[in-house]
């Protein structure tokens, strides 16, 4: 693969968040209908402007932390506090998410833990083009980053959806033929996840001359089980749109929001593809004229980003091509597409980062307290817990493990000491105890962690939660009390008055 000319570059840029744009647009007022549509362009006319898409949305608070810390020194962690601070849109996961956070619950751990609806839902996948053009022609750099993503407000599917959404755009800078990219993606995820059984029977359907019709079916009865708004069928209906449109670029989002579902997220992804695939002067002007260059957002808090975001398509480019040049003059092979799109290396080392989970930064290394069972606690249930050493600076140590516990508790062994050095990692188990009666719903344990090389103790606060005192449920829509008539009724007023 070669390395893009910057003119080639700069113009896929600029049409993968075009066509993010159109796509959106064009498929949220069918948002979560169930039936096949019959769309051919807008349903109707945009004013110049696209529609708000927190598909779009996110991606710019990940940019500006990109800006301000570096590509290179984003963390679970990190990523969990911006969730707190600028993330407002409370749909599903992104609720879920942002509520665990601030209740301690940080990524992985936060898109595992008490996310049964959402875990597997279209959050996270529909975010994905910001690591794939950071990462331009580099899968494997750009999948990494879908995990860090997708991770602190999804587990297992979720997960997978975004990494094979990332590594298909991040090789669609290099390689225009669609078999190989389905090809490519499909390598980055698990041989017997239902994302990628989704899409192999769009790409079977497709080479049997199935209609696009036909094959959405199949879709649908075989995620039947998880229902509406996950992301395995989604993500297939999108790969419908690239297939079956063959090439052309209305006819592709069209039929990608036609299949139904989770249209703005549907669309929106196929059209950030064919943008990517085309570059920008390849979308026709009939869906480019009616939106503009603008970006409308709804999801998120300006306010406590440490760089605003950006107000146009255009200037998100240009900040994306600065953060790409900065980041290369830091590791320079950044600039090369890599030398092997279809390794499963990188892929299969994500697939085993467990999401039952939580890291923290000890100064001298990264412990990560893993949960094998969940951070759940009934009374007087042993709870087992693993904890791990990686990125150790001394060359060899000791380091011991003491748990600071309430009455009441109890730990076995009561001490814990694990051999580390550097380049490598190591694990020891342990088991907390809580006591017969619990009467919060959350609790936070102390961890002392002591290092042969150094004085002073490091305590960490663990996080768990008493089962079955945290509900989080979908709300349900009303449309019956007199708040809500009343609010129908403005809007109502409010409409007649803008037409």
């Amino acid at each position: 693969m070669d390395i893009m000319p910057p003119d080639v570059l700069k113009s896929k840029l600029l049409g993968c968040f075009l066509g993010k744009n159109i796509g959106g647009t064009l498929g949220a007022p069918f948002e979560g209908r169930t039936e096949i549509n019959d769309l051919t362009w807008y349903s109707k006319a945009p004013k110049g402007n696209p529609l708000p898409n927190d598909d779009l949305d996110l991606q710019l608070v990940w940019l500006s932390m990109v800006e301000f810390y570096g590509l290179d020194r984003l963390t679970p962690r990190l990523m969990g506090e911006y969730w707190i601070s600028a993330i407002t849109g409370p749909w599903g996961e992104y609720g879920n998410c942002r509520w665990n956070c601030m209740n301690g619950i940080f990524p992985p751990l936060s898109g595992a833990c008490d996310n049964e609806k959402w875990k597997f839902s279209n959050g996270a996948w529909i975010r994905s083009e910001i690591w794939a053009c950071l990462c331009a022609g580099r899968p494997d750099d750009a999948i990494r980053f879908a995990w860090l993503d997708a991770c602190a407000d999804h587990c297992g599917e979720g997960i997978y959806a975004e990494m094979f959404t990332t590594a298909l755009e991040a090789a669609a800078f290099c390689c225009s033929d669609m078999d190989t990219l389905l090809k490519i993606a499909l390598n980055k995820i698990p041989q017997e996840c239902k994302v990628r059984k989704s899409v192999e029977l769009v790409t079977s359907g497709f080479a049997a001359g199935k209609t696009w019709q036909a094959v959405r079916e199949e879709v649908v009865a075989f995620n039947e089980d998880l229902g509406w708004f996950q992301a395995p069928a989604n993500v297939a209906f999108t790969v419908i749109g690239l297939l079956y449109g063959q090439g052309d670029f209305g006819s592709t989002v069209c039929i990608a929001v036609n299949c139904g579902d989770d249209t703005d997220c549907t669309g929106a992804s196929a059209g950030a593809i064919m943008g990517i695939l085309y570059g920008a002067e390849a979308i026709p002007a009939k869906w480019r004229d009616p939106i503009g260059d603008g970006i409308e957002t709804c999801a998120f808090n300006h306010f406590p980003l440490p760089i605003p975001a950006p107000k146009t398509v255009t200037e998100l480019v240009e900040r994306i091509l600065r953060c790409r040049a900065i980041q290369i003059v830091k590791e320079p092979e950044m600039a090369s597409p890599e030398p092997d799109f279809f390794t499963t290396k990188t892929a299969e080392y994500l697939w085993d980062r467990p999401s039952l989970a939580q890291e923290y930064d000890v100064s001298f290394a990264t412990l990560t307290v893993k949960y094998p069972e969940g951070p759940f606690l009934t009374g007087g249930k042993a709870v087992p817990l693993d904890l791990e050493i990686r990125d150790c600076i001394p060359a060899s140590c000791v380091v011991r493990f003491r748990w600071l516990l309430p009455e009441g508790w109890t730990t076995a062994p009561g001490e814990l000491l694990l051999g580390c050095r550097n380049f490598s990692f190591t694990h020891i188990g342990c088991t907390i105890t809580p006591p017969e009666v619990l009467t919060d719903a959350m609790y936070y344990l102390q961890l002392e962690i002591t290092h042969e090389q150094h004085r002073g103790p490091i305590v960490v606060t663990v996080p768990f939660r008493h089962k079955g005192a945290v509900n989080l449920p979908a709300c349900q829509g009303d449309t019956v009390s007199d708040n809500a008539r009343r609010m129908l009724t403005v809007v109502g007023q409010v409409e007649q008055l803008s037409k």
